[in-house]
């Protein structure tokens, strides 16, 4: 019965045919296999059994009570960035429609900490422009980070720097990763910490690009800048944030080492040298029209993961672009593409149990990076990339709508996702009570609610 069971939902997740994308039928194969792994992996990780006690007022056990059992919110964090909703360019009606859209779909969000762009001028950094969205988001309980804090890009620098001896260039820069950081705690306690630390030359030497250098010396400011973070914020969660990890080859230089590698040789320097606990994050948009293999997604996540580091994909965007795709499979960048893609990079991260976040890198056409990259089109319809979404996080991965029956010791047994819940109670004098819980991994397996 199981193998017929799991071969169904193998059919429901790899569509017959491979309408959206071509390939061969050696490579549906390989897929099937990850995703029968995934399925697996989602019931064993990411749900937990559970007993829930219904007492009387003298603590008796209620024999027969009904129990309907909802959950509210996931722990896995679903999320998309915020950055329009920090801006002065959507309408009133514009900005109800991209949260609402948001909330649709998501329980966690990104907020944009580009130095050049938060601090334009020395001292005057547009923390403001931050309090709607975040009072917005904690309003309905959205999780939030800030991207990023150390980047040696152009958009990481701002241009004011180059007034300041180069001698002052990292006092500047460890007093804006400590205020920015201790300023938003409470509100914002997760943060990419360095950006692309493998692509990018060093803090120190930023003025080139594209430079090889060694572990030891690429860690030293990614360091510098983890011990800051964690200074102002000891219980962040801090991430070290990187591209090219799961393709596992260079989308804009040729080095002799991989770049997962190359990654992987920073991790373990900063590890070396006892630096504050920090996850990885994996860009998962470059090169980008290619699609990634399952083989090579699951091989990051494992190459990581044995290292006993927990990783977020941290930037996503599948696009409806119409270009030729590359990688994986081959055909165009559809909308019927970019959801299937989508679905396949979401299953498989949640189906591993190193996999924290999964964020898209952009919800709406009219204002993403990549064309056809949005979930909703320039009016916020939804895409069909929306639609696949909305049925994975708010119905699949939900546990909802269980109505149950308390035995005579007053119990009720269920297998639940990790995620906080709400319990509504009718016993057969027809008193009715609503309960809250949370089912954590690790956390408490019974719950006792007294009517």
């Amino acid at each position: 019965m199981k193998r017929i069971l799991l071969t169904a939902i193998i059919s429901m997740i790899v569509p017959a045919g491979f309408s959206a994308a071509q390939a061969p039928p050696d490579f549906r194969g390989a897929e099937q296999t990850y995703l029968a792994k995934v399925q697996r992996n989602i019931e064993l990780y990411r749900k937990q059994d559970a007993v829930i006690e219904v007492l009387d007022a003298e603590g008796r056990p209620v024999n027969g009570a009904r129990v309907e059992i909802n959950q509210v919110q996931q722990d896995f964090l679903f999320g998309c960035i915020m950055f329009p909703l920090t801006g002065h360019d959507l309408s009133a009606g514009e900005r109800e429609q991209y949260q609402a859209r948001f909330l649709d779909l998501f329980n966690f969000g990104v907020l944009p900490f580009y130095w050049k762009y938060y601090e334009p001028s020395p001292g005057k950094p547009h923390w403001a422009d931050m309090g709607q969205t975040i009072e917005w988001a904690t309003r309905n309980g959205i999780t939030i980070k800030g991207h990023p804090l150390v980047w040696s890009d152009e958009a990481g620098i701002p241009s004011w720097l180059a007034r300041f001896p180069v001698e002052f260039h990292d006092r500047l820069l460890e007093a804006r990763v400590l205020s920015t950081v201790s300023g938003f705690a409470g509100a914002v306690n997760i943060w990419d910490v360095v950006n692309e630390p493998i692509h990018l030359n060093t803090w120190e030497d930023k003025e080139a690009k594209g430079k090889a250098y060694p572990p030891a010396e690429r860690a030293n400011y990614v360091e510098r800048a983890l011990r800051w973070a964690n200074t102002a914020n000891p219980g962040a969660t801090l991430l070290v944030n990187e591209y090219d990890v799961i393709p596992n080859h260079d989308t804009f230089s040729k080095q002799d080492i991989p770049p997962r590698d190359r990654f992987l040789a920073l991790v373990k320097e900063l590890r070396r040298r006892n630096a504050p606990p920090f996850d990885v994050g994996f860009q998962a948009h470059e090169p980008r029209t290619e699609w990634f293999s399952p083989q090579d997604v699951w091989q990051a996540f494992d190459t990581f993961a044995s290292e006993g580091l927990r990783i977020h994909i941290t930037e996503f965007t599948p696009t409806s672009s119409g270009k030729d795709i590359t990688g994986w499979r081959h055909g165009t960048w559809t909308e019927d593409a970019q959801a299937e893609f989508a679905e396949q990079m979401l299953r498989l991260s949640f189906g591993h149990p190193s996999v924290v976040s999964f964020n898209f890198w952009g919800l709406s056409d009219r204002d993403v990076w990549l064309p056809g990259g949005g979930l909703v089109d320039k009016d916020y319809n939804p895409k069909p990339i929306f639609t696949r979404l909305h049925k994975l996080i708010r119905e699949e991965w939900m546990t909802r709508n269980l109505s149950l029956k308390a035995d005579e010791q007053g119990h009720v047994t269920f297998r639940g996702f990790f995620g906080k819940y709400r319990v509504h109670v009718t016993t057969p004098s027809g008193k009715e009570t609503d309960f809250d819980f949370h089912l954590a991994r690790g956390g408490e397996r019974e719950f006792h609610f007294r009517m």
